[in-house]
């Protein structure tokens, strides 16, 4: 076998009497049997290894099992469900952590509604800032706008009071009622202002 396989051989034989026979390659016995126990022993702890390993996972996984079996439990009893399994002890803790946790819970709703309310006050003032910057714009257009109509109402009148100034001061015509044919030049004098009051525009007609 030694010489066919090109290994290392050692046999160990004890005869019905207990005598020992021994035989090894190359008269190497002790040297095959140390190495013999190294790799049994190596064997042996990879062995044990993999087995306590296995073990722990084992151990591990019903752990966690139960873990998840109490916190489901639990999440059930406080859904209000499967209490029939709790005493009065039990149901009393249950209550003192429900308030426990109405009270948290409560708690953080006044303080985000506290910053809601807070940051709609702010958003409220700076739109009241906007809206006042707004207004004082508009008045100041709106009195622009009414001096600019002022102005443009005062113009007519100024032109409107130059040329009745001017028709005001047109020489007075002479008075000749006294003279020899004063009733024909009258006439005629009549006949001549209605001609020319009838050229003229009616704002200039009223002073006459």
């Amino acid at each position: 076998i030694s010489v066919l396989c090109d290994a290392e051989v050692a046999l160990i034989i004890f005869s019905t009497k207990g005598k020992l026979y021994e035989f090894a390659t190359d008269s190497c016995m002790d040297k095959i049997l140390e190495r013999y126990e190294r790799y049994s022993y190596a064997e042996k702890v990879l062995i044990s290894t993999e087995s306590e390993i296995q073990g722990n996972w084992c151990h591990e996984y019903r752990k966690l099992k139960a873990k998840v079996e109490t916190i489901q439990k639990c999440q059930k009893h406080l859904m209000g469900e499967d209490l029939e399994s709790l005493n009065l002890k039990e149901l009393q803790q249950l209550e003192q952590q429900l308030e426990s946790s109405l009270k948290h819970i409560r708690s953080r709703k006044n303080q985000l509604m506290h910053e809601s309310i807070s940051e709609l006050q702010k958003k409220e003032r700076s739109l009241q800032e906007e809206n006042k910057v707004l207004q004082k714009e508009l008045a100041e257009k709106q009195k622009a706008h009414t001096q600019q109509a002022q102005w443009e109402q005062t113009q007519p009148q100024t032109s409107s009071s130059s040329s009745s100034f001017m028709i005001r001061e047109a020489p007075p015509t002479t008075n000749i009622s006294n003279r020899p044919g004063a009733a024909g030049e009258r006439t005629e004098e009549a006949a001549g202002q209605t001609q020319a009051r009838v050229g003229l525009p009616p704002w200039m007609l009223s002073p006459l």
